[in-house]
């Protein structure tokens, strides 16, 4: 059964929270508000599911559309390091391009994100909302043994962690890598990102509308686009777009996984 929590997460100044209570979703939460006219840049929305670690926060990209995509990059290195600051030294974070989360191999959550469909004066996306969820603890639906493919941060062996904690380190981190690629722009975060990535530099299989496509995995672009090579020597190099893989089997898995597809 799922306890709402019943205090507010001590936040950084710059962001203000916004609880959501279950069933509700963040990130649903974040554009239904946003759409309305009832939120704003920094709105930090988080799930009362102790269960979970699960957020949606609101930004005002100042940027192109094409590159507002980068949030969703930023928010899952943050991630990486709350959670490393939090759970035992041997847990470790990977994902697979572009937003599926693992922990030791095992699916452990997702990052996703929404984006306004009306631009400001320069161009830029009105609002845009990013959001990770990552499971905490067992439920009926994930026990221990049942989904061998899928686990819980407690499983992982972070027994002590709780949600509150939890939310505010990714908090903390965010607005830290944000600063960060507000300062050094995207660099940085396609550096980190890639040093946890499955599949870097390996042949993948990427379902697309054409089919699944296989071929080597040689990097991202400058918004965080997968670069897929197909072929040998002068072969063509493929660009597939994050917002068409955000689905759950559009993730670029390594080729020894292909079965899984």
């Amino acid at each position: 059964m799922t306890v709402a929590l019943s205090f507010d997460p001590s936040f950084p100044p710059l962001l203000t929270s916004r609880p959501v209570v279950p069933p509700l979703d963040p990130l649903n939460a974040a554009v239904e508000a946003a759409q309305n006219g009832k939120a704003e840049a920094g709105d930090l929305f988080w799930s009362c599911d102790t269960t979970e670690i699960s957020c949606a926060v609101l930004l005002e990209p100042d940027v192109p559309r094409e590159r507002a995509q980068e949030m969703l990059f930023v928010a899952m290195t943050a991630m990486a390091d709350a959670i490393g600051a939090l759970c035992p030294p041997e847990l470790a974070i990977t994902w697979r391009w572009p937003h599926a989360v693992y922990a030791n191999g095992a699916r452990l959550g997702e990052a996703r994100m929404a984006v306004s469909d009306e631009d400001d004066e320069a161009g830029s996306p009105l609002w845009m909302a990013v959001a990770l969820k990552l499971a905490l603890t067992p439920t009926d639906t994930n026990e221990p043994g049942r989904t061998p493919d899928r686990t819980t941060l407690w499983d992982e062996g972070a027994v002590e962690l709780e949600a509150i904690p939890g939310l505010e380190s990714l908090s903390r981190h965010f607005l830290t890598w944000v600063h960060r690629w507000e300062v050094d722009g995207f660099k940085p975060v396609h550096e980190a990102w890639l040093f946890r990535c499955d599949g870097y530099r390996e042949e993948v299989a990427v379902v697309t509308d054409e089919g699944v496509l296989q071929g080597t995995f040689t990097g991202l672009d400058e918004s965080g686009n997968l670069l897929l090579k197909q072929g040998g020597e002068g072969a063509s190099v493929r660009i597939l777009n994050v917002a068409d893989h955000l689905g759950e089997d559009r993730t670029a898995k390594p080729l020894v996984s292909v079965t899984e597809i």
